[in-house]
């Protein structure tokens, strides 16, 4: 409750000094009581903005940290590195919120960029933030990997799922797990494809597979795979529960045109385009560097605590 009265008494309690200043001002004018006042109405106008933006954040899972996970679509290398692009975006966004990043599981191309990769993004409304970027980015670029230096469209599917609260009961029988484990791949390393450390998780009767190689201890790689298993078999409970559970689900297999929620244009002009809020930022290189917020919070201005 704190977190809501608090910010709620001091903007009311700011708001309440720059009208005194502002009669002040009227009745006798100064110059530098002037100054003073511009500049606490404009940062007031942020501090507001802000709080509304918090007060979109009011779904049953909006507080949790959130499961990021980024797959290519069709196009080989080229939708690979794209993938890979996206991860590092999604890295140096929550960096720049000092939110603590984990990458759980990352499966390398064979030439550039990723097959696929799991990320734990923890930090209060992570997830309530990060469900704006669920969906399919499409990339217009002249390839890196193209001799010919052709334009290409690449495509990768963002999805984000809610951590689940321990408190959350989640029926995860034994005998309902197959484990397996492997040798984990990497850059190389005293370690890497000496043990068989990585441990991938089936759960039959729903047919989800984890898998987890970030530790080099496969009693620590499990737990964590069984952490992420719960958090998808939450995911999965929630999406029975609600139709737009659902909806989501289905934009992960249709990776493809048409079905895109944003646009990176890196040539012949420069442009990130959200296509469901109609938001355009021309410096897509800032976006890519992680300076997402203005997206988001476009989302979350036209959807709220609707978006699912």
């Amino acid at each position: 409750m704190k977190s809501w009265v608090t910010p709620y008494e001091s903007l009311r309690q700011r708001l309440q000094a720059a009208r005194e200043l502002a009669e002040l001002v009227a009745h006798e004018p100064d110059a530098a009581m002037s100054a003073e006042l511009e500049s606490e109405s404009a940062q007031l106008a942020q501090a507001v903005e802000a709080f509304e933006l918090q007060a979109m954040l009011q779904g049953p899972e909006d507080e949790r940290d959130a499961l990021l996970t980024i797959h290519p679509g069709a196009g080989g290398t080229e939708s690979q590195d794209w993938a890979e692009m996206l991860m590092r975006m999604y890295v140096r966004w929550a960096e720049r919120h000092g939110f603590e990043v984990s990458v759980l599981d990352l499966l390398p191309g064979e030439e550039a960029g990723i097959k696929s990769v799991s990320i734990e993004i923890k930090g209060q409304y992570a997830y309530g933030y990060l469900k704006a970027e669920k969906g399919v980015h499409r990339l217009v670029r002249i390839s890196p990997y193209d001799s010919q230096a052709r334009r290409h469209t690449s495509f990768a599917s963002v999805f984000v799922y809610p951590e689940v609260d321990d408190t959350i009961e989640i029926d995860l029988r034994e005998e309902d797990i197959r484990m397996d484990v492997f040798r984990a791949s990497g850059a190389g390393g005293q370690h890497v494809n000496k043990t068989s450390s990585a441990v991938r998780l089936t759960h039959i009767p729903t047919g989800i597979v984890v898998s987890c190689q970030q530790e080099r201890s496969q009693s620590k790689n499990k737990a964590t795979a069984y952490k992420m298993l719960r958090a998808a078999l939450y995911q999965r409970k929630l999406e029975e529960q609600e139709a737009a559970r659902a909806a989501l689900e289905a934009t992960k297999t249709d990776n493809s045109w048409g079905n895109q929620i944003r646009s990176y244009v890196f040539q012949p002009y420069t442009m990130v385009n959200d296509h469901r809020t109609e938001l355009k930022v021309s410096d897509v290189q800032r976006v890519m560097d992680g300076d997402l917020d203005e997206f988001i919070q476009a989302y979350l201005k036209r959807f709220g605590s609707k978006a699912a």
